[in-house]
Parts: C-alpha cells; structure tokens; sequence
C-alpha cells in the first residue's frame, strides 16, 4: 500500500489515505502545450489560430513553448525522482505526418522505460493537422476514418514498449470552445450547428480502439471532462437549464461510449447513420478517464453575456453559468471543491453501473503562481481525500494523473496560467521544482 502524508502546522506528518499497492500514480502533459520545435512538425490548427492577432490573451504562441522536444531527457528525470508510476503525455500528430515525426516518440518512450516510468500516450489532444483541417477537419466524416490510420502507425511503431493508451483528450471541450464558441482553436462559432465535430471524435475514437486491437494493443481508454452540474436554485426554470448543461457536457461524451446510445433527443441530430456508428463508438473500452476540475453552477439564461472560466459564454446559450460562492478560488478564478470529486464518481457508479468500466482520473490540477505554492499542495491534499473517500464508497479507481508536470502553454490564455508542479523560465526555459513535486514526491515514498 501506498500511503500519501501532508507535513501539518507542526511540522509532523499527516496520513491523508491509503490506496491499493497497483495504483497508478503519474503526472500529464500535451505536445502541443510543450514540446516547442514547431518548424520540425507539419502546422497544426492552433498555430494558425495562434498567428490570428487577439486570438491568444498575451500574443504568444507555442513555436518553443517548454522545448520539451529538445529537453525530454531533462523532463524525464525529473518524473524519475518525482516517483510517479507512468507518463501521460500526448503524440502529436502533425508531428507525426512529418519526416521523422516518430522518432522523437521512440526515443522519449525508450528514456522513460530506462526511468522506470510507465508510458501513457494520448493520440488527440487538440492539435490537429493544419491539413486536415482545411479538408473539413472534425465537421467532416472521413477526418474520424484518418484518425484510425493514424493510430494503427503509432501503434505499429510504439506498441511493444506501450501497453496503456489513450485515444482522445477531452471532446466536449474541443467542440464547445474550438467549434461551437471560437475561443480555441480552430475557432469555429457554430453554436449547435457543432454537434457533428462531437459525433466524429466519438467516432473517431470506436474506430481508433478498434485499429489499436487490430495492431494488439490492448489496456485502451478516453480522457474525457466531467464534473458535477449544480443548479443555481431549486427554481424549475434553473432546473431545467442546469440538466440542459449536464446532458450537453456530461453524458452527450459518456452515454454514447459506455450505454451506446445518445441522450434523448441528441441523436437525431447527429449526421450519418447514427446507430451503425454508435456500434462503433461503443467499442469496450478496458478503463474510463476522467479529468476533473470543478463542479458548475448553471441557471437559466439570464439575456447577456456571461464571463465563465476565462471563456465568454454568449447571452443566446439555454443556459447561464453562474458563480459559485463560499469556496477558495484559484489564480485561474476556478473554485476549489474537492467534495465535487467524490460527488462526482459516485454519481457515475450509480448512473452507469456495471456498464462503467474502471476508472483512471487522468486529470486533476490548479493554476497558481509561485515555486512556494502552498495553495496546489493544499489543492492536491483535499482531491486526494476526496478520491479515496469515493474508492471508500466502492468506486473503482485505479490511478490518478496530476496536471501537469510542467508550466506551459494554456491554450488561449498563452503563458498567464501556471499548472505546473515545475516552474519554467519561459526565458531561460530553466525547470525549477515547486514545493508541490516535493510534497507529492515525499507522499508517493512514504509506505505504511
């Protein structure tokens, strides 16, 4: 068993929760956020919609970003003496279609194999070819049919050194902000006319898994978000609203991978021949990832524009999302509500029941500034406890993954938010470890 302890006032320790000895403790990232080296890659969407003056809060770009592409075996020691068990980190893949693109992957994979850390690659994280965008990107069907080519070569280069994979990274983010509202990348504001981009990730992903079997890869999940859905009061108007958002956010990405079927009303809407695909999208998967945050307070719509998140949500949304109150707050004006993932896994369990595989949060982290971050090591304590008290109710968790390993680049907010457990020098590019890795490297060591 692996017990986690938090040093008190008093300077002693304090045993925070005991989790199973096969754990899986690790740390995130995304090629994009990191790695750099961006003239040794075909461009993805988000340096075309980087380029676009306004587009990014502070102008910057992730051309270097962290230059992990260059600095990985640093990065990688640096996981060695943190003492986590694996690695999740994205595979590019405009990086990919580029001469040579796999090599940086084979030798970051082999580096992590000599460290003992455990690889644990993810295929989409939002950075998607430049090309295939300009042929339709995720509106269009076929880009689901080259995603699947595009694992079964990963898969084919990677796969006896790998044996845990992820296939895509979020969905419901990538097409609310990147499809529906504009504010990522590649910056479509559709509205609801979005829904397709979901379908074909969804798709996307059945089609992968069944590729990645195909080529003998086994142990295969999804990252997606999720997070409690509160009603701003018990008004039947904010009711309402508040399961609007939850079906839109929540089980539009969920039911149709573990039920294989849309909530009400949605499939209908969905383009193609909805249920021979969902046979697809419902491939079994061995684990289910969820990246957890916040819970969020939603309401009827209120006729203006609403500040959420660091995203303005328009006033023609059937929802508003509203503030809330009483909790601690992050850099990033998040609120910190560690309940919320206790709250959160036991409502999947009792949702989804055997059809829930078991779950890995990949996952879980805050933005604050500073090396001496009293506030992330305080973050990080209080989801510990949350999580174990869900494993205590009979949830079956089976890892959880910190974000991120490093300060980088936060998409739309440029280099202003700070999720790291290392600080970076966005001058010098010098790592610095913040007193959260102690923390957490002191935790994952101590034994009972």
């Amino acid at each position: 068993m692996i017990r986690c302890m938090a040093t008190d006032a008093r300077g002693g320790t304090n045993p925070i929760s005991q989790f199973p000895s096969d754990f899986l403790w690790g740390v995130s990232t995304s090629a994009h956020q990191i790695e750099g080296a961006a003239d040794e890659r075909e461009p993805s969407v988000w340096d075309a919609f980087t380029a676009e003056p306004g587009r990014v809060k502070d102008g910057s770009t992730a051309a270097v970003a962290c230059d992990h592409y260059h600095r990985y075996p640093e990065d990688v020691a640096l996981l060695r003496d943190l003492g986590v068990g694996a690695y999740r980190f994205s595979i590019s893949w405009p990086r990919v279609q580029s001469p040579g693109g796999l090599d940086f992957y084979d030798r970051l994979v082999d580096e992590l194999a000599t460290a003992g850390v455990r690889p644990v690659p993810t295929l989409f994280h939002w950075d998607l070819p430049l090309s295939v965008e300009t042929e339709g990107g995720w509106l269009r069907r076929e880009t689901a049919e080259r995603f699947a080519e595009y694992a079964a070569v990963v898969a084919e280069r990677l796969g006896d050194r790998i044996g845990k994979w992820i296939t895509l990274n979020e969905p419901a983010e990538h097409t609310l902000f990147g499809h529906a509202l504009g504010t990522h990348a590649p910056g479509k504001q559709l509205m609801f006319d979005a829904l397709p981009a979901a379908h074909h990730q969804l798709l996307a992903h059945g089609l992968a898994v069944r590729a990645l079997r195909a080529a003998g890869v086994t142990d295969i999940g999804i990252a997606n978000s999720h997070g409690p859905t509160w009603p701003a009061s018990d008004e039947a108007a904010d009711v309402e609203a508040a399961g609007f958002y939850d079906v839109l956010l929540n089980r539009l990405f969920a039911d149709p991978l573990l039920l294989g079927q849309y909530p009400e009303g949605l499939g209908e809407l969905m383009p193609g021949d909805v249920d021979a695909d969902l046979k697809v999208i419902a491939e079994p998967l061995d684990w289910y990832g969820i990246n957890y945050y916040a819970p969020t307070r939603v309401g009827a719509p209120q006729g203006t524009d609403i500040e959420f998140g660091g995203f303005t949500l328009p006033a023609e949304l059937p929802f508003s999302v509203r503030e809330i109150e009483g909790y601690p707050v992050t850099d990033f004006g998040w609120p910190v509500i560690p309940e919320g993932l206790t709250e959160l896994l036991t409502s999947f369990r009792d949702r989804y029941g055997d059809r829930l595989p078991p779950i890995v949060i990949t996952e879980n982290g805050c933005s604050y500034e500073g090396i001496d971050d009293q506030e992330r090591i305080a973050f990080l304590d209080g989801h510990l406890r949350a999580l174990h008290r869900a494993l205590e109710a009979g949830v079956d968790v089976r890892g959880y993954f910190v974000w991120s390993l490093l300060d980088n680049f936060e998409w739309a907010e440029g280099y202003a938010r700070r999720f790291g457990l290392v600080h970076v020098d966005y001058d010098t590019l010098e790592r610095t470890p913040k007193a959260s890795y102690g923390w957490l490297r002191d935790a994952l060591r101590t034994q009972p």
